[in-house]
């Protein structure tokens, strides 16, 4: 008999260990970060030709960081820049991501883009909540100079396409940030400072 009320406080206590350490959330799989200088798509949207510079690839989880840059860069007939920069780093309760890179020259589609410096940060953590800012200096547009409000997805249409400012996608614990982003339908997809932190 005490055997077996001795088991079963056994089985109980196990159980109790077993709930109680499939409950600890599994922060590893939580942490993500990403960021990158430029990523361009040229072609259709089925079978685009793809295009990533300075790109840190993701976390691989907390605790980990990643960085990669180039000093100067060049896709011919598309764009050139100079000193391109990401980086992604995670701790436990936050991740913070950054891309950047100056004097940048995007023609495409009868449409030239040129910015002395363009910047993304994205930053998630348990408290305050996920935020995003970029910087986006000297803009021109076809030679017309372009003031980067702040303000979230500030557009810009083309013609063919539209132009997208410091375009954010936000949810809970999750933003992504994009300096700017480029699109002419069917001809290209171009980020320029793209950083992206989730938590």
């Amino acid at each position: 008999m005490r055997a077996s009320r001795s088991f079963r406080w056994s089985l109980v206590v196990f159980l109790m260990i077993g709930v109680g350490i499939s409950s600890v959330p599994d922060c590893a799989h939580a942490v993500t970060g990403h960021a990158r200088a430029v990523q361009t798509a040229i072609g259709d949207t089925l079978h685009p030709a793809t295009t990533a510079l300075a790109d840190t690839g993701p976390l691989g989880g907390p605790h980990d960081a990643r960085d990669a840059s180039l000093l100067h860069w060049t896709i011919p007939s598309l764009l050139t820049g100079d000193v391109l920069h990401a980086t992604t780093i995670g701790w436990e309760d936050h991740v913070a991501s950054e891309a950047s890179l100056r004097h940048l020259v995007l023609s495409i589609a009868g449409t030239t883009i040129t910015a002395d410096f363009v910047m993304a940060r994205a930053k998630a953590a348990a408290d305050p909540a996920a935020a995003g800012t970029s910087v986006v200096e000297g803009l021109n547009v076809n030679g017309l100079p372009i003031v980067a409000t702040g303000e979230p997805n500030q557009r810009i249409d083309l013609p063919g396409g539209y132009l997208v400012i410091n375009e954010q996608q936000r949810a809970s614990g999750r933003t992504a940030v994009n300096a700017l982003h480029l699109v002419v339908t069917g001809v290209a997809d171009v980020v320029i400072a793209s950083a992206i932190a989730s938590l």
